[in-house]
């Protein structure tokens, strides 16, 4: 599996021959989109900063479009969406919370999840995560102290931190990362992962430059 980052909270992951696509940023956004065909599109909450599934519909793939709670399958890609709220922009929204589960891995996808946007139903029906996905930025969604708090109390293998570059307070990557004794951690272009490799690590943040 091969995760890259694309601005904002702009996933790719890839794996065989499928691509899913995560808060794709609108052409209508302020943040540079990226372009790439993709089999499946998450949309975590309808903004034009996460739901330009436009600029992933490319070439012959047109994705599978999923952009709220239930339950899905997508070959043999398991989607579970759990509702969630955001306050992005200063407006009280849904905001989908994603658990992927593929080649034996449970990601799991956090989306503009704000400050008390979880319930307690949801954080216990959310276990067993191999890589998770963390907005970080404030303004709206969870700050740097809170997103520390929500992965440690959610013990996932590897942590990745977004929503700080182009939105979010300056300065919320370094807090982030001194919150979690991380501050040396370099960026990297990519992440290639397997899960015999995740299940070694515990806790550890990986920043995708973008």
């Amino acid at each position: 599996m091969v995760i890259t980052h694309h601005k904002g909270e702009c996933f790719k992951v890839g794996y065989s021959t499928t691509t899913i696509a995560i808060n794709p940023i609108s052409k209508d956004s302020k943040l540079k989109p990226a372009r790439f065909g993709s089999d499946i599109a998450l949309i975590s909450l309808n903004d034009k900063d996460f739901n330009g599934v436009e600029q992933v519909t490319h070439g012959d793939k047109e994705p599978f479009v999923i952009s709220g709670p239930g339950e899905y399958e997508v070959g043999n890609i398991a989607i579970r969406g759990f509702g969630s709220y955001s306050n992005y922009n200063g407006e009280n929204r849904p905001n989908t919370i994603y658990l992927i589960t593929l080649e034996g891995m449970n990601l799991c996808f956090l989306g503009a999840l704000g400050a008390k946007g979880m319930d307690s139903k949801t954080l216990e029906g959310i276990e067993n995560i191999n890589v998770l996905f963390v907005p970080i930025g404030g303004e709206g969604v969870l700050d740097s102290s809170q997103a520390h708090d929500i992965s440690v109390s959610l013990q996932p293998n590897i942590i990745i931190p977004m929503h700080f570059d182009g939105i979010g307070k300056k300065g919320s990557l370094d807090t982030f990362l001194k919150e979690g004794g991380a501050e040396g951690v370099k960026p990297l272009e990519k992440l290639t992962i397997k899960k015999s490799d995740a299940d070694t690590r515990e806790g550890e943040v990986i920043v995708l430059s973008s």
